[in-house]
């Protein structure tokens, strides 16, 4: 019997190319699967999806636990979350700037304990940037304050692994860790990453991924120097590290995204119709720059490079713990009044433009599922936590109120009920702090 939760997008590994539909099961079933076709050419393998989906429809993300508060106890009210991290049990970490301290949460969204203070000591921080789990369990902050990876073991107690951080500070920055335990430190200042094994020990030094091409810039004279900025809507380069410990890169302009493996590459590709930019949209992009520019160059005019018709396909790679591989498209953008604009401020601005956030979903072997749509106060930064069929992220609502919440992907569904109760559950079973080593999170 044909299973409908799994497709295949490779029939064979020496297709040159192939059109595959998925079968529709049960009357409920989607009418048809995706279109796709397989090339190899040397050691690259490409999947094209043509046309659909596995899901068939847009998936939601429908929320299951709420953790934070506008008032109440200290340990559910946050200053800002910088990055957030999930272990094989579902218990969170959350990483706030403010406080400088991660802050430990069960399943269910109970307070279980508070990791790590301001200081050089043991388990202190200087200047933290992120977070990630390991696969034992283990909880890394980077922290290149004191130009190390903090290390909280629940077996051992605490760990520094030293490196030469080059005094680089990048919040939101996302601290990369692999199914082998490897954990991945980019040094933008050196363009390397530096590839730690599971005991800490320094096992590689990567360069940085990068393309060849040039970024699309406007550039301005000064006596001081020249002023530069990148034209709006013009394509970038973007990688991550995928959870196999490959680098998962890609140039928005079109939609092509290389994972690199062991015996090659893959390549994916869909077929894809980009964003327009719209005439009010360009206008506001092209004054705001021009004002930008004007506060260092007062004469300056722009005589090009000219914003491009449509928006790039992309503006972020992500990948899952599952080793799902997560694509953030841009989207059409909407007017947003800034209701804390300053007149006196030149770069404070009247309005804004913001965009929706919506995500591409593929499994590891280029297989298209679908496009998942967030709710209106999901925040894409920091960086969402992806495990199988469940997301947690933070969100923020109309008063600035910070929160984590888990959120289980519903395919066709039209939403479900909320058993966050917004403040945190209260779990009688989480009296300590919940390392479990025996579940393995990444499965």
């Amino acid at each position: 019997m044909a299973d409908c939760s799994r497709w295949r997008a490779f029939l064979s590994t020496l297709a040159t190319a192939a059109a595959l539909g998925l079968a529709a099961c049960g009357p409920d079933a989607p009418p048809a699967g995706p279109s796709v076709q397989v090339d190899t050419i040397g050691d690259t393998t490409i999947v094209r999806t043509l046309s659909g989906s596995v899901w068939g429809t847009e998936a939601t993300l429908v929320p299951e636990v709420s953790i934070g508060e506008l008032e109440g106890r200290d340990e559910y009210l946050f200053g800002q979350i910088g990055s957030l991290a999930v272990d094989g049990d579902r218990n969170v970490y959350v990483f706030d700037t403010q406080a400088l301290h991660v802050r430990v949460f069960d399943a269910d969204g109970t307070y279980i304990t508070t990791l790590g203070r301001e200081g050089e000591g043991p388990g202190e921080f200087g200047r933290a940037e992120a977070i990630a789990v390991l696969p034992d369990g283990r909880l890394l902050v980077r922290d290149p304050g004191n130009m190390r990876v903090q290390v909280f073991d629940p077996a051992s107690g605490t760990e520094e692994w030293e490196y030469n951080s080059g005094n680089t500070y990048r919040p939101g920055a996302p601290l990369y860790t692999d199914v082998r335990g490897r954990t991945f430190l980019h040094q933008s200042k050196y363009d390397i990453v530096i590839v730690l094994g599971p005991d800490g020990t320094h096992l590689d030094t990567l360069p940085e991924p990068t393309m060849d091409y040039e970024r699309v810039i406007v550039r301005a004279e000064a006596e001081s120097g020249s002023v530069t900025s990148p034209v709006p809507f013009t394509p970038r380069f973007f990688w991550a590290v995928h959870s196999s410990g490959h680098f998962l890169t890609g140039l928005s302009w079109d939609y092509r995204i290389d994972l690199a493996r062991h015996d090659g590459v893959l390549r994916i590709e869909r077929a894809y119709d980009p964003v327009p930019v719209s005439g009010e949209e360009r206008a506001y992009q092209r004054e705001s720059l021009v004002r930008m520019v004007r506060f260092s160059v007062p004469d300056w005019t722009w005589d090009g490079p000219r914003i491009p018709d449509h928006k790039p396909v992309f503006n972020q790679l992500l990948t899952g713990r599952d080793g799902r591989i997560w694509v953030r498209l841009t989207t059409s953008g909407r007017r947003v009044e800034n209701e804390n604009h300053n007149p006196e401020n030149p770069f404070s601005e009247p309005v804004a433009w913001r965009e929706s956030t919506r995500y591409d979903v593929f499994e590891p072997d280029g297989t298209y599922l679908g496009v998942v749509v967030p709710p209106d106060d999901f925040a894409p930064s920091p960086d969402p936590v992806f495990v199988r069929d469940h997301v947690w992220a933070v969100t923020v609502d109309d008063l600035g109120v910070q929160r984590v919440v888990r959120y289980r992907i519903e395919v066709g569904g039209e939403g479900g009920d909320d058993r966050g109760d917004r403040g945190g559950g209260r779990s009688s079973s989480a009296t300590s702090f919940a390392f479990r080593m025996g579940s393995d999170p990444w499965k």
